[in-house]
């Protein structure tokens, strides 16, 4: 799919997949939560995340910003392919994703259109 908006916090992502007429959600737990916190280019949360949008042209990002900064961080550091592909890191509370979503259509339609692309449908 095109477009994907991602919620970040300590301890878990919410991904969902999206165009038009359909939206795949996956919840993104951390394999190794020893590991959890520690930032580096081992962070299996991030990784987890940069793996589920690898293939998808647009992502927006969303969650607390602490926790985004550090998924911007780990992103450049040791994802820079994706980095292009990530629009927008917006701080947020917790959404739902109902919530994710109407925020990811409308930022995208904007996106998009101040791009000069048509959003596909």
């Amino acid at each position: 799919m095109f477009h994907a908006v991602v919620y970040l916090d300590h301890h878990h992502a919410q991904v969902l997949h999206f165009d038009a007429h359909q939206v795949h959600a996956a919840r993104i737990e951390p394999q190794d939560r020893r590991a959890h916190g520690h930032g580096g280019s081992e962070h299996p949360l991030f990784e987890a995340v940069c793996q589920a949008v690898q293939d998808t042209c647009e992502v927006l990002v969303t969650g607390s910003h602490p926790v985004i900064g550090q998924f911007r961080h780990h992103v450049e550091a040791h994802r820079p392919r994706l980095a292009p592909r990530i629009a927008d890191y917006r701080p947020a509370a917790e959404l739902s994703q109902s919530q994710m979503l109407a925020l990811a259509r409308q930022f995208f339609v904007a996106h998009d259109r101040m791009a000069g692309l048509p959003t596909p449908g």
